[in-house]
């Protein structure tokens, strides 16, 4: 049946399309193609809802059961998340996991969102008033996520959307549609009234289009490709756009690193997930006195990855989201090799699987180089001095996070300071994230930042209140 969720409940629409199996290409559900008519029914739900506001203890209530529910849910998410995503099945587990602490941060948001007091009795004439501000939910606000996170990372623009007061209309990635209309569901059972938070799902680009420029958005918060972002903003009007644009992650092994840990760390995080993580390791910079060292290393870290069936639980690295991911992935790949790159690792494709590669002798004007690759692809360039890796971890159009391997405090500094990033993460790759953290990039890797605390004043806005005492 071809449903979509509108007010509180599925809601029938006249056309379907099939979700598959990401390993087994079998149809796993069937999801609504939203038309018009749902838009506008989606968009009259939230309008109506926000007409009766959820007070702040109901607001942080409702997500600390969500929580809950979905601890009791883990695997029956996770299972799902598996499917439809082709996540590695602990991966998925994972996930869920994450899903419960970033609803719980949320609820936190909820009951400390605060404004402040403004110092204006320093100004002559001023000196009876009290100033102070208010925070206020913009009104309904426009989610759209990607297929790599389907549960997390639409948690992380729902919770604090809904924290701080606002309604949502949800567009999850076509390819993983069923998590998102699961989890509306997990809400309404949570308490979350009719209204509150609305799941529009679609094949095409038409339906993303129409809501960005409907005038019963508020505000747009997006994670995508850089393109897709651009022609949002292009077309968003005056409304606030909030863009998280992915990344071609540069990570720096240095002389003193335990190689060990930044081989084994950068090799799960480079090829886990098939490498479809917008912050997964792309670029590795090596000192050149232990590039062979941890060369070895990595190579035999990759090769100890299990690549397959991502309902395996020893799964590592499971298919891309779809063929044409991975014949993409296929061809940058073939094209480096071309340009001169050479595999230490060499690729393997089969369907949407496509094998854990290592590449050196990469320039930097290589696709697998200056794009985000966005599959189980690294490559590998020698550098002298510290110097030298950060000006070339920086000559890129992204920043959203990079990993530094190093036992000198000054050098972690050192990279802290200068690498031109949203974040710098010591001792680790460039892809962890903590839930609770301000997460986000600047160049083209996007505006805003999300994490509970911090995407709740992202999603708020301040009115200033003067008393003339």
């Amino acid at each position: 049946m071809a449903e979509v969720w509108i007010d509180g409940q599925r809601m029938p629409v006249a056309k379907a399309y099939p979700v598959y199996h990401k390993y087994r290409h079998q149809v796993i559900g069937m999801a609504g193609e939203a038309d018009d008519t749902a838009i506008a029914l989606a968009v009259e739900s939230a309008t109506r809802a926000r007409t009766k506001p959820l007070r702040v203890h109901e607001r942080y209530r409702i997500l600390e059961k969500a929580a809950d529910l979905l601890q009791e849910r883990h695997e029956e998410f996770a299972t799902l998340i598996c499917q439809e995503a082709g996540k590695p099945l602990k991966d998925a587990r994972t996930e869920v996991s994450r899903g419960q602490q970033t609803l719980r941060y949320a609820s936190v948001a909820a009951r400390t969102l605060h404004g402040e007091e403004i110092p204006v009795r320093g100004n002559p004439g001023s000196e009876n008033r009290l100033a102070f501000t208010l925070r206020k939910p913009y009104g309904t606000i426009l989610a759209i996520t990607p297929f790599n996170f389907p549960l997390n990372l639409v948690l992380h623009k729902v919770a604090p959307a809904i924290a701080g007061g606002n309604a949502v209309i949800l567009k999850p990635a076509p390819q993983t549609p069923l998590t998102a209309m699961k989890l509306a569901e997990l809400m309404a059972d949570a308490g979350l009234p009719p209204g509150w938070l609305n799941v529009l799902t679609g094949s095409g680009p038409e339906l993303g289009q129409k809501l960005v420029s409907h005038p019963g958005i508020q505000l747009i918060s997006f994670t995508g490709s850089q393109k897709v972002g651009q022609e949002i903003r292009a077309h968003a009007g005056l409304k606030p756009v909030l863009l998280e644009l992915g990344n071609n992650s540069a990570n720096i092994v240095h002389e003193d690193a335990d190689l060990d840990l930044a081989a084994k760390t950068l090799a799960a995080r480079a090829f886990g997930y098939a490498g479809q993580v917008c912050i997964a390791v792309q670029r590795i910079y090596v000192q050149r006195n232990i590039f062979e060292p941890f060369q070895e290393r990595l190579i035999a870290a990759s090769k100890a990855l299990v690549v397959g069936d991502p309902e395996d639980p020893r799964t590592d690295v499971g298919p891309m989201i779809t063929e044409d991911a991975a014949n993409r992935a296929w061809a940058w790949y073939e094209d480096a090799l071309q340009q001169g790159a050479q595999a230490l690792l060499p690729a393997e494709k089969q369907g949407a699987l496509v094998t854990p590669t290592i590449l050196v002798n990469v320039a930097p004007s290589m696709q697998v180089m200056a794009e985000e690759v966005f599959a189980p692809l690294a490559g590998l360039v020698p550098y002298d001095t510290i110097d030298e890796a950060i000006t070339w971890a920086n000559e890129s159009r992204y920043g959203l996070q990079a990993g530094v391997f190093t036992r000198s405090l000054s050098i972690a500094i050192k990279c802290a300071q200068e690498l031109e990033v949203g974040g710098v993460i010591i001792n680790d790759s460039s892809s962890y994230r903590a839930d609770n953290m301000p997460y986000g990039g600047i160049k083209d890797s996007g505006l805003g930042r999300e994490g509970p605390e911090y995407a709740i004043l992202e999603m708020t806005y301040p009115t200033v209140v003067v008393l003339n005492l």
